[in-house]
């Protein structure tokens, strides 16, 4: 466990070098924020139909997405996608390290340290003059911190079992548009689930995505009631159980007879 630990803090601290990208990354989520939030003011403002999440449950929902974006697993390791093309991939396989842990803390590493550059100037941004809410009490604060680790684990589950697909892709380019498109309609990235028509609730609330953002959103927004909290933090746990044992298996297949690029 130590050196899987030693593995997160080091990539961690080497990641939080990119200030610059970070703050490249934050100009843009402002943009697509203040754009999101004014297409859902004008849908708001245009129907007299009740909706399932107040407007300013749905701008606060907006504004988490952005903050946390860095969180959504829709693309892959740079370092170890060039280890596959290269070949140097060799390397890892003999390293005296479990090689799906040693890429999960590699995941871990990478989902954090960008999110945190970026989200804590989003909130202090969005809260002061974009009309982000505050939690809607301690207990959802609380409720939502507790769902986000859930939902980094989630992440870095989907992440790592993304990265064994390069084994037999090697660009992982297709998969990843893929994941990506699944994961910006399918948790509540583009429009909140609660906004979906009630035939397909049924299916969102199943699938695993909604544990990436729509859960932790909806809980920090008081959508979802703190009180809820196990159920749907389990959901989101057994989900990563389930995605860790299928990358596993899809590792053990793509290691049995692994042909190096270049020998």
């Amino acid at each position: 466990m130590r050196s899987y630990w030693a593995i997160i803090t080091a990539r961690f601290r080497m990641l939080l070098q990119y200030r610059m990208a970070a703050v490249a990354g934050l100009g843009t989520q402002l943009f697509w924020g203040l754009m999101r939030v004014m297409i859902f003011t004008a849908f708001y403002h245009s129907t007299s139909k009740a909706q399932p999440m107040s407007l300013e449950q749905v701008i606060t929902y907006v504004w988490l997405g952005q903050a946390m974006l860095g969180m959504l697993p829709w693309n892959v390791d740079t370092e170890i996608r060039l280890m596959i093309r290269t070949g140097t991939v060799a390397y890892e396989l003999v390293k005296p390290l479990d090689l799906y842990w040693l890429w999960f803390s590699r995941s871990a590493a990478m989902r954090t340290a960008p999110t945190i550059l970026r989200s804590v100037p989003m909130f202090v941004i969005a809260g002061l003059f974009f009309h982000m809410q505050l939690p809607a009490s301690w207990a959802s604060g609380g409720a939502w911190a507790l769902s986000m680790g859930a939902a980094l684990l989630l992440a870095c589950a989907l992440t790592t079992l993304l990265t064994m697909s390069m084994l037999w892709t090697i660009s992982g380019e297709g998969i990843a548009r893929f994941l990506m498109i699944g994961v910006m309609v399918f948790s509540g990235m583009i429009v909140p689930l609660p906004l979906f028509p009630d035939w397909a609730q049924s299916v969102l609330n199943f699938m695993p995505f909604r544990g990436i953002a729509d859960i932790p959103y909806r809980l920090y927004t008081g959508h979802i009631s703190a009180d809820r909290v196990l159920w749907v933090v389990g959901h989101q746990l057994i989900w990563t159980l389930a995605i860790v044992i299928i990358g596993r298996w899809v590792l053990s297949l793509g290691t049995r007879k692994l042909v190096v690029q270049g020998g």
